[in-house]
């Protein structure tokens, strides 16, 4: 099938293939839309089980990125990187910087930054191909941008709360945190501190034992975490799993977590609006990593990032505000909102 005709293909404006043999590289980079500016994406490094699995995920998440810059109010657009590669496996200075110069040929059109698989120390090195990084721990860098994205979820998670309850307490709520990677671990900090009841789950034992014992959170397998009894399921960990095998498992009322591309495809937000699961759109409330970078350079100041941050839960709300006068269902009023804000008519 042409890359045209996948369901994932959104009018993409450039999707490229980069190989290099001498180092072991296969990535793929794709740039969704640069109506509102460069179009900026993580590179996430997976072990994919072909190279179309590949494809589909740089497609959609590049995708989410326009979406999320235009919710975010940045002069940015939607671009994302994937490696074809095992994370745990350590990486080599040459791959990345290889990775660097493929990076380096589109001239700016798409910067590069921290995502899955991938740390500072790996934006350090592709940076000695390019300059179309951010995400760096010096020169005017911010570093990992986990902790920013973990509050701007959990400012998420307070506006749903606040909307769904009444108050924005999160003390005795019970929420099932799927994912401990870095900014699943920030936030579970986070809803412990404000006296949530976690339970927690990730095919990383260590990490989900750490939680465990520092938080007294209960663990459950990965394939039970959906029919957890809950007020709130937070997924932190990969996308697509709002589908037709979770939803009827869902004992939530609602979702709000950090994981993009939450939902399998658009219908699945029709399903849980039906099912009366309010779902907080993922592009939005995990923005803050996204909007973190946008600020670097030797002005950089936490200050206003984390209050850019805390706009997104009235962003959130509006956002509520918009499906309940519409009935529509919260993931189409998003889209509308940011449609309105990237498409040139």
């Amino acid at each position: 099938m042409s890359i045209f005709q996948t369901p994932d293909f959104d009018q993409h404006e450039l999707v490229a293939y980069c190989v290099d043999e001498s180092v072991g590289l296969k990535a793929i980079i794709a740039i969704h839309n640069t109506h509102r500016g460069p179009a900026l994406g993580g590179c996430r490094i997976w072990q994919y089980a072909n190279e179309d699995e590949a494809t589909r995920d740089a497609l959609r998440l590049s995708r989410g990125m326009t979406y999320k810059a235009a919710l975010a109010n940045l002069n940015l657009g939607g671009g994302k990187a994937v490696i074809i590669a095992d994370p745990k496996t350590p990486r080599s200075p040459e791959m990345l910087q290889a990775f660097g110069r493929f990076v380096d040929r589109f001239n700016g059109s798409y910067i590069t930054a921290e995502d899955v698989g991938t740390s500072p120390q790996d934006m350090a090195e592709i940076q000695k191909g390019t300059s179309h990084v951010v995400g760096l721990e010096t020169n005017g860098g911010s570093g990992d941008p986990s902790i920013v994205t973990a509050f701007g979820v959990y400012q998420g998670i307070k506006g749903s709360a606040f909307h769904r309850y009444g108050t924005d307490s999160l003390s005795g709520i019970k929420v099932a945190l799927q994912g401990l990677g870095h900014v699943g671990m920030y936030l579970a900090e986070r809803l412990h501190k404000e006296g949530a009841i976690l339970t927690v789950t990730d095919i990383n034992v260590e990490n989900v034992n750490k939680v465990v014992e520092k938080y007294g959170a209960t663990a459950v397998k990965p394939e039970d975490i959906y029919g957890v009894d809950c007020n709130i399921f937070s997924p932190c960990a990969l996308g697509g799993i709002i589908n037709d095998d979770t939803i009827p498992q869902f004992k939530c009322q609602i979702i709000a977590g950090a994981s993009n591309n939450q939902l399998l495809n658009r219908s699945h937000g029709d399903i849980l609006m039906q099912k009366g699961i309010l779902y907080a759109p993922d592009y939005l409330i995990n923005a803050g990593g996204l909007i973190n970078v946008s600020y670097e350079g030797p002005n950089y100041d936490k200050e206003i990032v984390m209050a850019h941050v805390a706009g997104l839960r009235d962003t959130l709300l509006e956002i509520f505000q918009t499906a309940e006068e519409q009935k529509i269902s919260t993931s189409a009023a998003s889209d509308q909102i940011a449609e309105n804000r990237f498409k040139v008519v």
